[in-house]
């Protein structure tokens, strides 16, 4: 059996979830809505706050199905009630990171600045850490998966230099900074 698609999810006041027959989960809460289409051969149960998920049979892609269907629902019942964030570090000197109406604006070394628009649901909010050259970055959003890409994509504007570990990186990523040129004796 799968060990995470047994455990029941546990749905918090304020959260509604409903299931129509073609399994389309759609969750309501105090953040917003999520949906989502599930396995059509998985069946989900609803009693006493708690949402328990089963599978037809021990077929191979019924049960690659289960464990999945299951975390995506408690994602969506999480991200409405709580939210999703992800936070990221801008190293360097001269690198800059501001948000300008709802984009965030990267000044990392290029000749010009980057623009980064969100898409529907995500935010950007920018700090900055006293006494250092680190301006912190935190996407957030209801949709874990959203709010994931969209770090990823902020990261990819200028990734780590391996040599002196300047650029954009999630909030404690450990860079293993790679030896430069010797000179020869």
């Amino acid at each position: 059996m799968s060990r995470i698609g047994t455990k029941p999810i546990t749905v918090p006041s304020g959260v509604t979830v409903e299931v129509d027959d073609a399994n389309y989960v759609k969750v309501k809460g105090p953040k917003g809505e999520l949906a989502q289409p599930i396995y059509r051969d998985l069946k989900i149960s609803q009693e006493d706050g708690t949402i328990n998920i089963s599978r037809a049979s021990e077929k191979r892609e019924h049960r690659s199905q289960h464990g999945l269907a299951r975390t995506l629902i408690d994602n969506m019942v999480v991200g409405v009630s709580n939210g999703f964030e992800k936070s990221l570090e801008v190293h360097g000197v001269g690198y800059r990171a501001a948000v300008e109406g709802r984009d965030l604006v990267l000044s990392v070394g290029y000749s010009h600045p980057v623009r980064i628009t969100p898409p529907e649901g995500v935010t950007f909010a920018v700090g900055s850490e006293d006494r250092s050259r680190i301006a912190k970055i935190t996407v957030s959003g209801i949709d874990k998966q959203k709010v994931g890409q969209i770090a990823a994509d902020v990261r990819k504007v200028r990734k780590p230099d391996p040599y002196k570990g300047k650029g954009v990186r999630y909030a404690g990523e450990v860079i293993k900074l790679r030896q430069g040129k010797r000179a020869s004796a």
